[in-house]
Formats: structure tokens, C-alpha cells, sequence
């Protein structure tokens, strides 16, 4: 009788073991799920305010004004040629996190149009789609009227202007915007310059899938003035 009390203290010791090993595995599937989720969200929810003096009207229309201090100047001290490091990720609107790195040269005309305008050609030797020499072209316009930014972009795979991206600096910041597609779908674009450092300015790109609720940045650099 002993024996079989002993046997079956035994069969229920191991039972309670496996049960243990079970809910442990199942706990940390449920950590490792919670931690994956979170770092994709993080990947497109941004920590700071990205629609700044910008909005989707009820009627959803993206309205953008002016910040008081707009000013035909405020790319005037993209004047001159620099070096790039750039980032991208290698996939957009997937949620990716492995990003690819390259070099590349810009060269800025200074103000044209009596003040109201400058271009830039940007040109590196990475080239996504055919390996070959790719080249960029800014078209920056300032509307005294308005006293908005229209920044257009064309490069040298597909040949065309992509529709502007428009808006203002405020202050060291300046934030661009455009309704356009990815993949069929429709996103609002942001452009982001950064000139607190004026001879190091950074630039970055996003897209916003869901009318400005989240936003994923995917490209961005830092330039580096060629001093002469």
C-alpha cells in the first residue's frame, strides 16, 4: 500500500514539474510576443508631434500653414557642397528594422529667383533598382504669399518630379508635407531638416499610413560641409 502511495506522490511530482516547465514556456512566449509587438509599434509611433502646423481638414484635406517666422532664408545655408552619410530601411511600411548605409556627395546653388528658390544635385554611387550612378535633383521654392516652402524631387530612375512637399521651419526645425502613394496606397510624406548645427544638418524622412496617427521614418542623413 505504501509503494503505491509513494508511486503516485511520484506521478503527481512530475505531473506538477511539467505543468511548471509548461506555464514557464508560456510565459516567456507571452514576454517575447509583447516585447516583438512593442518594438514594431515603436518602430512607427513617433516621440515627438509630427503634424506641426499641418492637419487633415474633416473632409481630408491636408492643410498646412505657415510658421510666423517663415522666410524666403531659411535654406540659405544649405549654399555651398557637402558630404553625406545616409540611412534607409531596406523595406518601408513592413515593419523593418535593419537599415542600409551609404555615402554619398551634394551640392547646393545657394538663393536663385531673386531669393525665392535654390536647387541642390545629390549624387552617390548606391543605386537600389539598377546599380547604376544615381543622381538627384531639389527644387526648392519659397511663395511670397503664402510663406510656404514647396520642395519638389526628381531623380535619375524614374525621371519625374514627385509631387512637393510643402511647408516651413520653425525655429531650427523645418517639417514638409505631401498627400502621395507607397505600394498603391495612400501615406502622407514628411521631410524633416534640422539646422541647429548648420554645418552638420540632418534630414530625415516619413510615412504616415493612417492620416497622421503614426508615422515610420524611413530614410535619413547627415551632411557634413565641405569647407574651402
Amino acid at each position: 500500500m505504501m509503494s503505491k502511495i509513494k508511486i503516485a506522490q511520484s506521478i503527481n511530482i512530475k505531473q506538477m514539474k511539467n505543468i511548471q516547465y509548461t506555464l514557464k514556456a508560456l510565459a516567456l512566449l507571452i514576454l517575447f510576443t509583447l516585447q516583438a509587438s512593442y518594438s514594431q509599434a515603436q518602430a512607427i509611433t513617433p516621440k515627438e508631434p509630427m503634424m506641426v502646423n499641418a492637419k487633415i481638414t474633416p473632409t481630408g484635406e491636408l492643410e498646412i500653414t505657415p510658421s510666423k517666422t517663415s522666410s524666403k532664408n531659411d535654406f540659405d545655408y544649405l549654399a555651398g557642397k557637402w558630404t553625406m552619410h545616409n540611412k534607409r530601411l531596406k523595406t518601408r511600411l513592413n515593419n523593418c528594422t535593419e537599415w542600409v548605409e551609404y555615402e554619398s556627395t551634394d551640392e547646393n546653388s545657394g538663393p536663385i529667383l531673386n531669393g525665392i528658390g535654390n536647387t541642390d544635385i545629390f549624387k552617390t554611387a548606391y543605386n537600389q533598382v539598377n546599380g547604376a550612378l544615381y543622381e538627384g535633383l531639389t527644387l526648392r521654392l519659397f511663395n511670397p504669399e503664402t510663406k510656404l516652402w514647396s520642395l519638389y524631387w526628381a531623380d535619375s530612375n524614374v525621371g519625374a518630379m514627385d509631387p512637393p512637399v510643402v511647408g516651413s521651419f520653425e525655429g531650427n526645425i523645418g517639417r514638409f508635407y505631401c498627400k502621395d502613394t507607397f505600394n498603391g496606397k495612400p501615406v502622407i510624406v514628411m521631410f524633416k531638416w534640422d539646422k541647429t548645427d548648420k554645418d552638420n544638418p540632418v534630414w530625415s524622412q516619413a510615412f504616415s499610413p493612417d492620416n497622421g496617427l503614426t508615422w515610420e521614418m524611413n530614410l535619413t542623413n547627415t551632411s557634413h560641409r565641405i569647407k574651402q
